[in-house]
Order: structure tokens, then C-alpha cells, then sequence
């Protein structure tokens, strides 16, 4: 028996491609280009302080994929409990990197990330040498974590994509394209 794919399967399917292809883009494009340009132009301060906003729209976007690829999956979960014969089901490995993703972006939005900010402003502000000094220190050890659960992410988002494609490419008969 052929599955087809309902609008909604397709709909849920490009949802989270649209997703994962946005927070993967966009993390790369910050990385090579956007920071570079901006220590290079506008020095330590001020481009941290640029670079902090910046981030900020950053994770307004991997809370918002996030949400969306814990609601279709939720969705296509909730639809194969319905019909599991008509429905493609949501694979064990799917569900370990969403979770993944899920607890290190909370990690790095909700917990670590807002500790770095405060730091920063902390440095920012210092009013002596050795002050400011101390206090760049402890932001950078916990910007270093907060850098590396970003690009944990980044592999947990490309891992999680590839999964998603290799259970599209051995379902394409499910998506109307035979």
C-alpha cells in the first residue's frame, strides 16, 4: 500500500524545514559575516553590546523553531495515534534530538545567556583596570559555554534535518513524489 501525504503532513514537513534551514542559516551567516564585520568596525564595546542585541533576535528565532518542531511533531504524533497506517510516525531519533535541542536552547536563552549579559554589563561598566579586567574574565569562561551550546545546537539542528530527510527520502512515495 502507497501512503500519500495529506496537506497537513506536507505543510508540518515544510514547516520544519523552513525551521531548521533558518536557525542553521542564520548562526552561520552570524558567525562568518556578521561578527567579523562587526569587531572589526565598531571594536570591543560597542560591538559587543551591537552583537548582544543581535543575539538576542537570534534566540527569538531558535525559541520560535523550536516550538514550531515541537508542535508538528506533537501534530504528526497525535495524527499516527489517529491512523497509523495513513500517517507517518515520529522516529525515537527525532524525538532524542528535538529534546536535545529543546533543553539547550532553554539552556542558553532562559539560564546561561542572560548570566553572560549580566556580566558583560558588568565589564561594561567597571570602573577600574582590575575591575574590568576580573570582570571580562568571568564573562568570557561563560560566554565560552554559551558560544559552545550554540554550535552544539547548530549540529543537533544539521543532525536533525538529515534524519528528517532520510525519513522523507525513504517515505517520497508519501509526498507525492513517485
Amino acid at each position: 500500500m502507497v501512503r500519500r501525504t495529506s496537506g497537513w503532513q506536507l505543510s508540518c514537513s515544510l514547516l520544519e524545514l523552513l525551521g531548521l534551514m533558518m536557525w542553521i542559516g542564520s548562526l552561520t551567516a552570524l558567525l562568518t559575516m556578521v561578527i567579523p564585520a562587526v569587531f572589526n568596525t565598531l571594536g570591543m564595546e560597542t560591538g559587543g553590546r551591537f552583537l548582544r542585541r543581535v543575539f538576542d533576535g537570534y534566540n527569538a528565532v531558535t525559541v520560535g523553531v523550536v516550538v514550531v518542531l515541537v508542535g508538528t511533531a506533537s501534530f504528526r504524533y497525535w495524527k499516527h495515534r489517529q491512523e497509523p497506517d495513513a500517517n507517518l510516525p515520529v522516529k525515537r531519533s527525532e524525538v532524542g534530538l528535538l529534546t536535545a535541542l529543546a533543553l539547550g536552547t532553554v539552556l542558553v536563552v532562559v539560564v546561561l545567556g542572560p548570566k553572560a549579559v549580566a556580566l558583560q554589563e558588568i565589564a561594561f561598566e567597571a570602573d577600574s583596570q582590575e575591575a574590568k579586567k576580573t570582570a571580562l574574565e568571568a564573562f568570557f569562561r561563560m560566554h565560552m559555554i554559551v558560544r559552545a551550546l550554540h554550535l552544539i545546537n547548530a549540529g543537533l539542528a544539521i543532525s536533525l534535518l538529515t534524519v528528517k530527510f532520510r525519513h522523507w527520502v525513504r517515505n517520497q512515495g508519501a509526498f507525492g513524489f513517485e
